[in-house]
């Protein structure tokens, strides 16, 4: 049965909405809002996409898609009206705003806190299903009662942005269940789910979601989630069947080096155990360079002062872990990377002016 859970508060009937929710915090005052909207019935919800197909804008999402959306994930994991949920991701966004409708769609409790970066923390329940982000997982385990939670938990989805290669060790150490997310706003939160093993990931598409690419090699998905046309994404993919692929990388973050192709997001995963060893804590990204002989070189791009001594200790090391192409040809500092309106480093701005 579909409840809403906020601190000791019970929502479960449309007329719970009704009610004065000026004491409740902007998080809380919004999945209330969500709710009441959905539960009266309404057919379409404005929302900001992320850019992962191109300038951030406004679209607007059907309640046919929503529930399509939660119906396919339902299917995937088997879930059932018993199912236990936990949103601790803000509803303002589509990740927080599906497990609301999930819960609704599976009519099923569902408990909402704060999105904080450790939101297990004084939870009094086990959680069957939960979606957070690479930071809250990764905070989550370095508290024992919280990664005690966790490897409990049936079934945790992390999106948002694609997990390191520490996290996945560290979830995979812990025997922590865990599922790797590919979507976006427009395909109504995800399309595709990749199990978390010791191996590369491989992402199943959910029921009734088509794939293909286009002539750069870039996904397109057409899902009863994303309505009626195909939607091509920036993202370069490895298609493995009709129904499963390995994610490369952004289109506009490749490296073409010589001829040789790059893919700064896999190789920013192979080269993060020795830049953390060297950098601990440290944010970094590879890019390319203009070069008047390859077109374009391989650099890395470090968020910390500059260490000249250690930089030519890291290099050693990436000569270890990487390819003979895949090594950059050298280390750039910055004190402080610029970010998107989502929190997420913006490449291009850091790089500029180095």
């Amino acid at each position: 049965m579909f409840q809403l859970h906020i601190a000791n508060q019970i929502f479960a009937q449309p007329i719970d909405f009704e009610g004065d929710f000026s004491g409740f915090s902007e998080m809380e005052k919004a999945a209330l809002d969500f709710c009441k909207a959905w539960l009266s019935g309404q057919k379409n919800f404005i929302q900001q996409t992320s850019g992962s197909t191109g300038i951030p804008k406004k679209i607007e999402l059907t309640r046919e898609q929503m529930q399509a959306s939660a119906a396919a994930t339902g299917d995937f994991f088997q879930t059932h009206t018993e199912s236990r949920l936990l949103c601790c991701l803000s509803p303002e966004y589509i990740a927080g705003k599906m497990m609301l409708v999930r819960a609704m769609v599976w009519d099923c409790p569902i408990w909402l806190v704060e999105p904080s970066g450790n939101p297990l923390e004084g939870l009094d329940f086990i959680p069957d299903f939960v979606a957070m982000v690479p930071l809250q997982v990764e905070k989550s385990m370095k508290s024992p009662k919280s990664l005690e939670v966790l490897q409990q938990v049936e079934n945790l989805i992390i999106g948002g942005a694609p997990i390191s290669e520490t996290l996945k060790k560290q979830l995979l150490k812990n025997q922590i269940r865990a599922w790797q997310t590919y979507g976006m706003t427009e395909t109504v939160s995800h399309v595709a789910l990749a199990k978390i093993t010791d191996e590369s990931l491989v992402y199943q598409t959910l029921p009734g979601v088509e794939i293909g690419q286009d002539e750069r090699e870039a996904l397109w998905v057409k899902s009863p989630m994303s309505g009626a046309h195909p939607i091509q994404t920036n993202d370069l993919v490895e298609l493995i069947s009709r129904t499963s692929f390995r994610w490369l990388g952004r289109a506009d973050f490749v490296v073409n080096s010589g001829g040789i192709k790059l893919h700064p997001e896999l190789l920013e995963g192979k080269a993060e155990a020795a830049v953390q060893a060297l950098f601990p804590g440290s944010r970094f990204f590879f890019i390319g360079e203009k070069d008047e002989k390859l077109g374009e070189r391989l650099v890395l791009v470090l968020e910390s002062p500059e260490n000249k001594e250690k930089s030519a200790a890291l290099l050693k090391q990436l000569e270890a872990v990487l390819g003979k192409y895949e090594v950059p040809k050298k280390i750039l500092f910055r004190l402080a990377f610029a970010e998107t309106a989502s929190g997420k480093v913006n490449r291009r701005l850091s790089f500029e002016g180095l």
